[in-house]
């Protein structure tokens, strides 16, 4: 039995294949093997995009100001650069976030503004890697005293951690758009 996950496969194939008491039939053996190979041929070809990617980053000025955002690398910066360019077709962050999806839903009716579920609206790729960066530096945010971080952590007390990594996520979409519209370098607030 192997456990979920790429890697516990990658590990354990191997072990499966040279095994010939495992009760594994010949013919499985051979699609195991087949599919291990590619799966090794895959990684050589993501690997090989990953540095081509961060080469193209660490050559653009945008993408290097967009990767002191932490939970920002070269994937999730060249991919912001590629969908909104200089961030100047959006009038601000918040319109930027809002595009990605990241803004709550809103219902207001008689003077009462409610606050709804994320929209998930526009661009899902670019969406999730700025979640998943967001969930990344969530992680760090307890032994960190930086304001972003004592937002964060002030915001996980009161909300779940989705709902602050989507937070966190939005604003690091608001700081980008300030990067790329304003030609501004991000800074640490203390």
């Amino acid at each position: 039995m192997v456990g979920n996950g790429l890697d516990r496969l990658r590990h354990a194939l191997p072990e499966i294949l040279e095994d010939g008491e495992n009760g594994v039939p010949g013919i499985a053996r051979e699609v195991f093997a087949d599919a291990g190979e590619q799966l090794r041929e895959l990684d050589v070809r993501i690997a090989a995009y990953d540095r081509r990617i961060t080469a193209l980053a660490r050559a653009s000025e945008p993408a290097k100001r967009l990767m002191k955002i932490e939970g920002v690398g070269p994937v999730t910066a060249t991919a912001v650069i590629a969908s909104i360019g200089d961030g100047k077709v959006f009038r601000n962050g918040r319109q930027l976030a809002a595009w990605l999806g990241l803004t709550p839903r809103q219902h207001s009716t008689g003077g009462k503004q409610r606050l709804g579920v994320m929209t998930k609206h526009g661009d899902v790729y670019l969406r999730t890697l700025l979640i998943h960066g967001a969930r990344a530096v969530l992680r760090i945010t307890p032994n960190r005293h930086d304001a972003k971080s004592r937002w964060a952590e002030s915001l996980r007390r009161r909300r779940p951690d989705n709902v602050a990594a989507v937070a966190l996520a939005a604003k690091h979409a608001r700081i980008m758009w300030a990067l790329l519209a304003r030609d501004k370098e991000y800074h640490i607030s203390a």
